[in-house]
Protein backbone atom coordinates (compact mmCIF):
# COMPACT_ATOMS: atom_id res chain seq x y z
CA UNK A 1 0.00 0.00 0.00
CA UNK A 2 1.43 3.43 -0.83
CA UNK A 3 0.30 6.79 0.90
CA UNK A 4 0.04 10.19 -0.40
CA UNK A 5 3.38 10.88 -1.21
CA UNK A 6 3.95 7.49 -3.39
CA UNK A 7 6.32 5.64 -0.56
CA UNK A 8 5.90 2.32 -0.06
CA UNK A 9 3.97 1.98 3.67
CA UNK A 10 3.48 -1.81 4.21
CA UNK A 11 5.49 -3.97 6.33
CA UNK A 12 5.42 -6.97 4.79
CA UNK A 13 5.26 -6.69 0.81
CA UNK A 14 5.16 -11.00 -0.37
CA UNK A 15 7.43 -12.16 -3.21
CA UNK A 16 5.77 -14.34 -5.87
CA UNK A 17 7.58 -17.01 -7.68
CA UNK A 18 9.17 -16.54 -10.84
CA UNK A 19 8.11 -19.70 -12.30
CA UNK A 20 4.88 -20.64 -11.51
CA UNK A 21 3.77 -17.26 -10.42
CA UNK A 22 2.79 -18.11 -6.43
CA UNK A 23 2.79 -16.68 -3.80
CA UNK A 24 5.80 -17.41 -1.38
CA UNK A 25 4.64 -17.82 2.52
CA UNK A 26 6.99 -16.60 4.78
CA UNK A 27 7.08 -20.11 6.07
CA UNK A 28 8.70 -21.41 2.45
CA UNK A 29 12.65 -21.98 4.23
CA UNK A 30 13.49 -23.40 1.14
CA UNK A 31 12.53 -20.90 -1.38
CA UNK A 32 15.58 -18.50 -2.63
CA UNK A 33 16.03 -15.69 -4.07
CA UNK A 34 18.84 -14.69 -6.88
CA UNK A 35 20.33 -11.69 -8.26
CA UNK A 36 21.76 -11.56 -11.89
CA UNK A 37 23.66 -9.02 -12.30
CA UNK A 38 24.20 -6.94 -15.87
CA UNK A 39 27.20 -6.71 -17.54
CA UNK A 40 27.90 -4.43 -20.45
CA UNK A 41 29.63 -4.77 -23.99
CA UNK A 42 32.82 -5.41 -22.42
CA UNK A 43 32.18 -8.06 -19.44
CA UNK A 44 32.15 -5.60 -16.36
CA UNK A 45 28.98 -4.79 -14.21
CA UNK A 46 26.84 -2.28 -14.96
CA UNK A 47 25.52 -2.12 -12.00
CA UNK A 48 21.90 -3.45 -12.67
CA UNK A 49 20.37 -6.57 -11.99
CA UNK A 50 17.42 -9.25 -12.44
CA UNK A 51 16.19 -10.94 -9.16
CA UNK A 52 14.69 -14.26 -9.75
CA UNK A 53 12.53 -15.69 -6.82
CA UNK A 54 12.23 -19.31 -6.88
CA UNK A 55 10.05 -21.83 -4.39
CA UNK A 56 10.18 -24.31 -2.41
CA UNK A 57 7.96 -26.00 -4.18
CA UNK A 58 9.70 -26.08 -7.31
CA UNK A 59 13.12 -26.50 -6.02
CA UNK A 60 11.96 -29.74 -4.98
CA UNK A 61 10.66 -31.35 -7.47
CA UNK A 62 14.01 -30.59 -8.97
CA UNK A 63 13.25 -27.84 -11.48
CA UNK A 64 14.96 -25.07 -10.03
CA UNK A 65 17.96 -24.94 -12.68
CA UNK A 66 15.51 -25.05 -15.96
CA UNK A 67 13.36 -22.41 -14.29
CA UNK A 68 16.56 -20.42 -13.95
CA UNK A 69 17.86 -20.88 -17.32
CA UNK A 70 14.38 -20.58 -19.17
CA UNK A 71 13.60 -17.18 -17.46
CA UNK A 72 17.35 -16.13 -17.97
CA UNK A 73 16.82 -16.80 -21.51
CA UNK A 74 12.95 -15.27 -22.07
CA UNK A 75 14.85 -12.07 -20.29
CA UNK A 76 17.76 -12.13 -23.07
CA UNK A 77 20.55 -12.29 -20.21
CA UNK A 78 21.04 -16.00 -22.02
CA UNK A 79 21.70 -17.14 -25.14
CA UNK A 80 21.16 -20.93 -27.04
CA UNK A 81 20.94 -22.45 -23.58
CA UNK A 82 17.51 -23.39 -23.19
CA UNK A 83 15.38 -25.15 -25.52
CA UNK A 84 11.64 -26.16 -25.04
CA UNK A 85 11.75 -30.37 -25.15
CA UNK A 86 8.59 -32.39 -25.22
Amino acid sequence: MENDQGVLVELFVPRKCSATNRLVSAKDHAAIQINIGGVDESGRLDGTYKTYVISGKVRACAESDDSINRLATKDGELKNVWSYQR
